[in-house]
């Protein structure tokens, strides 16, 4: 059976950028998902539709056709206020290199990386952050199966070995 729209994917792979592993799924806990249901990014999709279970692959995915280039409007100058718990600043929290999940206004959840904290403001990245990188893939396809009517309903994997990766998937942001 190949990769098609559908279909039940388990992928054992590694995902390099500027040759270092920034993610990787072993064969014994393979990544599963569901072909065509928009969960990866359509790049990687694309280079795997019609391989047979026991292929390997082995691709690169331009920055902009993975997570996009960097928008500097994803980088923002927050008050502190914003970080406040109990009325006191969560200065603990407030350290360069840190990524906190944050919401939004809308209520969407996101990640943002720490960038720069002064006195009275913080200024955080929420661009993905392999946002700017080109990808290698290597991998393997480990088995490829029908998706369940209910796995199809509910748009992803459903079996004890179910698995959603690292965090690299998905769509731009």
């Amino acid at each position: 059976m190949s990769v098609s729209k559908d279909k039940v994917v388990s992928v054992s792979y590694e995902l390099k950028v500027q040759n270092e592993i920034v993610d990787k799924a072993e064969a014994a806990n393979p990544m599963q998902f569901i072909y065509g249901k928009g969960t990866l990014i359509q790049s990687f999709e694309d280079n795997i539709k019609d391989l047979k279970e026991g292929e390997s692959f082995d691709f690169n995915i331009a920055s902009d056709q993975a997570y996009g280039k960097v928008n500097q409007e994803y980088i923002l100058k927050l008050p502190k206020t914003v970080f406040e718990r109990e009325g006191e600043v969560a200065d603990d929290l407030l350290v360069v290199g840190t990524r906190l999940p944050m919401v939004d206004q809308e209520g969407n959840q996101l990640n943002g990386l720490i960038l720069d904290v002064k006195d009275d403001h913080v200024v955080m990245d929420f661009n993905h952050p392999l946002a700017g990188e080109d990808l290698h893939f290597t991998g393997k396809i480990e088995a490829v199966r029908d998706a369940s009517a209910e796995e199809l309903a509910h748009g992803h994997v459903h079996n004890p070995e179910h698995n959603h990766g690292e965090g690299y998937s998905g769509g731009n942001h």
